[in-house]
C-alpha cells in the first residue's frame, strides 16, 4: 500500500505480563474462585512483555510497520527477561537499562468470566523522562506514539510537565504524534492527579488520541464515571454504556481541547471515532502524508468483530491501536484502518499474549471482504 516504509517510535510504558493460567471454568463472581485459605490448581503461567511499548510497538513491528521501542528497565533478572524476549524480534535497542531501578511487572488475573485484574509495579517507569529521548531518533521518525503515562510517575507529576515537554519535543523534531492512555488506581498519587488539567495542556500537541473510554471518563469526568460503575454494578462498564449519552459528551471534550484524530475504545462492542476538520488536520506532521479530504470531518461507532475465540484481554486494545496506526502509515482510508483495527482486537483476544493472535493485513482483509460476522449487541 505504502511507497516507502515509515519509521514509527512506540515510546513509553513497558513491563513484564506474569499470567496464571486459571481452570476454563467461568466464574459468575470473584469470590467463587479467590477464597482466603483455598489452593487453587492452576495450569502454567504464561511469561510475556507488557505495557504499551511492548504491546503496541511489536504489534506494530508484527504488522509491518519499522517500529522501534524505547522504554526503561531494570539491571535485574525480570529485565533480562524484558529484554531476550525484545530479542526475538529485534527490538531491544532502544531500551534503558537503569542500575538504579527495578524492572517493572505485572501480574495479570485473568480469571475466566471476569474481567481482568492487575497486580502492578511500575519500577523504572516512574524516572522515565524527556531527557531519555534521543534527539536524533525523532528526526527520522514519521509517528512518535507514547503509551501509559498514567502508571510513569514523572509523566503525571507538576501537572503533567514531562508529559508535556515529550510530546512539544516530537512536534518540534517533525513527527506525528500518538497517545494512549492507561487505567488508574483511585487512591494511588496517579489517581489523584489532575488528569483533566494534564490532558488540558497535552492535547494540542497530540494527532493522534487513542483512550479507551473508562481511562478516559475517569480523567475528565469523575462524576460521570462513579455513575458508570453504578449502573455496571460489577460488570463491566462497556457492556452498558450509551454511545450519544455516555461517549460523544467525553468525545465533545476532547475535541474542544484540541483533538484532531480521535479514536475511543469502548471494550467489546467496539470503537467510536471522530475526526477534526481539514485545517486542523493539516497540523498532522507531512511526514505521514495523511489524506486530509478522506480523513477530515468524520464520525462513527466502529463495532467489533466476533472472535473465533476469546482466552485473554490482554494487549487487545494496545494492538487495534497498533493496527489503526499501521494501517494508517500504510496509507490506508480512514474507513478500513478502522476495519482492520477491530479485526487485529478480535484476532488478539483468541490467544492469551498480545502478540500470537495477530494476522497480516491481507489476511484480515480477505476475512472483512468475505463478511466476518460483527458484534451487534449494545
Amino acid at each position: 500500500m505504502e511507497a516507502h516504509m515509515k519509521k514509527v517510535i512506540a515510546a513509553g510504558h513497558i513491563c513484564l505480563d506474569i499470567t496464571p493460567m486459571f481452570p476454563e471454568r467461568k466464574a459468575d463472581s470473584l469470590s467463587e474462585v479467590l477464597t482466603p485459605g483455598r489452593l487453587i490448581q492452576m495450569g502454567e503461567a504464561d511469561v510475556h512483555t507488557g505495557g504499551s511499548v511492548a504491546n503496541t510497538g511489536l504489534a506494530m513491528k508484527v504488522l509491518g510497520a519499522d517500529a522501534a521501542l524505547m522504554g526503561k528497565i531494570g539491571k535485574d533478572a525480570f529485565g533480562s527477561m524484558v529484554l531476550n524476549i525484545l530479542k526475538k524480534y529485534s527490538a531491544e535497542e532502544g531500551m534503558i537499562i537503569s542500575g538504579k531501578e527495578s524492572t517493572s511487572y505485572s501480574v495479570v488475573l485473568a480469571v475466566p468470566g471476569i474481567d481482568r485484574i492487575f497486580l502492578h509495579n511500575p519500577g523504572a517507569n516512574d524516572t522515565f523522562c524527556a531527557s531519555d529521548i534521543p534527539e536524533g531518533t525523532l528526526e527520522e521518525a514519521a509517528l512518535f506514539h507514547f503509551g501509559y503515562p498514567p502508571l510513569m510517575k514523572s509523566m503525571y507529576v507538576n501537572e503533567g510537565e514531562e508529559l508535556l515537554k515529550i510530546m512539544k519535543k516530537a512536534k518540534k523534531a517533525g513527527a506525528a504524534t500518538s497517545l494512549d492512555l492507561a487505567s488508574v488506581d483511585p487512591c494511588s498519587d496517579a489517581g489523584r492527579a489532575d488528569w483533566r488539567n494534564i490532558l488540558k495542556r497535552v492535547i494540542p500537541y497530540v494527532d493522534f488520541f487513542v483512550p479507551s473510554v473508562e481511562e478516559l471518563c475517569f480523567m475528565l469526568d469523575r462524576e460521570r464515571f462513579e455513575k458508570w460503575q453504578e449502573r455496571a454494578a460489577g460488570r463491566d462498564i462497556t457492556e452498558i454504556l450509551d454511545i450519544e449519552k455516555d461517549v460523544k459528551p467525553l468525545a465533545e471534550m476532547c475535541m474542544e481541547m484540541g483533538a484532531r484524530v480521535l479514536l475511543i475504545k469502548c471494550g467489546a462492542p467496539g470503537m467510536y471515532y471522530r475526526t477534526a476538520g481539514r485545517e486542523a488536520l493539516s497540523g498532522v506532521s507531512g511526514r505521514v502524508e495523511l489524506d486530509l479530504d478522506g480523513w477530515a470531518g468524520q464520525e462513527g461507532f466502529e463495532r467489533s468483530y466476533v472472535p473465533e475465540k476469546v482466552l485473554s484481554g490482554t494487549g487487545a486494545g494496545d494492538t487495534s491501536i497498533a493496527a489503526f496506526l499501521t494501517a494508517m502509515l500504510k496509507g490506508y482510508p480512514l474507513r478500513r484502518a478502522l476495519q482492520l483495527s477491530a479485526a487485529t482486537g478480535a484476532s488478539c483476544v483468541a490467544a492469551y499474549d498480545a502478540l500470537s493472535g495477530l494476522k497480516p493485513f491481507d489476511e484480515l482483509e480477505r476475512k472483512i471482504d468475505a463478511g466476518w460476522q460483527k458484534n451487534i449487541s449494545n
